[in-house]
């Protein structure tokens, strides 16, 4: 191998070592963002909004300096999925961390009413199953596997099914006055950006079977990016 090459494939390497990293943060965004939510910690809530400077900051890193590889190697097969494959996994992971600032937010707007038992409850079990399916994208990707994309597609409708149960709960209180409507609205939409953060999990997998097979997983049905 020459110096060149043994140089690209360091550079790889590190690239690959920040993607987890990312992906840690994610994970970790996942974990604050929920506590702060459920807890009406405004505090905690300012601090993942705060952090999310941080996971910007990394994501924009990779990129340039993946887009240096393209340029200066211009790199062939494998190698060049490889680096596609990061540029498209940090921008779903990227999302992740934009999705649970918005549930941040959503804490100061319902602040100071507590959340509902059942609602509570639901949205607990919603952070678990995020935080399982984000945790196992990132190892699908950090140990190029491609097997664990299906596993993960699988676990969709259990995200899926949850955030049915949240809107049965949100409408069978039929709420009649502007602020228990604005409240449930909050509610919906802090479900629905844990549904899309399941998305992007599946979304990762995808691109790490891309990435090691070269070939592209079928299309699935997803809603609307948010």
């Amino acid at each position: 191998m020459t110096e060149t090459r043994k140089l690209f494939h360091e550079e790889l390497d590190e690239l690959h070592a920040d993607v987890v990293r990312l992906g840690v943060m994610a994970s970790e965004a996942i974990e604050a963002a929920t506590g702060a939510f459920l807890d009406a910690d405004l505090g905690a809530a300012e601090r993942v909004v705060a952090h999310d400077a941080v996971l910007d900051d990394l994501t924009h890193s990779i990129e340039d300096r993946t887009y240096l590889l393209l340029a200066r190697q211009q790199p062939m097969a494998g190698d060049l999925r490889t680096l596609v494959t990061v540029l498209r996994v940090i921008h779903e992971l990227e999302r992740v961390g934009d999705l649970m600032v918005n549930v941040a937010k959503a804490t100061r707007r319902l602040y100071p009413q507590p959340l509902e038992p059942k609602v509570r409850g639901l949205i607990d079990r919603m952070r678990e199953q995020a935080g399982v399916q984000v945790r196992l994208a990132v190892d699908t990707f950090a140990d190029r596997d491609p097997e664990r994309a299906a596993a993960l597609s699988d676990m969709d409708d259990v995200m899926d099914d949850l955030q049915k149960d949240l809107f049965r709960v949100i409408f069978a209180a039929q709420a009649t006055d502007d602020a228990a409507i604005q409240r449930a609205v909050q509610i919906a939409l802090v479900g629905r950006y844990f549904e899309r953060v399941a998305d992007h999990a599946v979304n990762v997998a995808e691109r790490v079977a891309y990435m090691v097979t070269g070939k592209f997983a079928p299309r699935r049905d997803v809603g609307p990016a948010l």
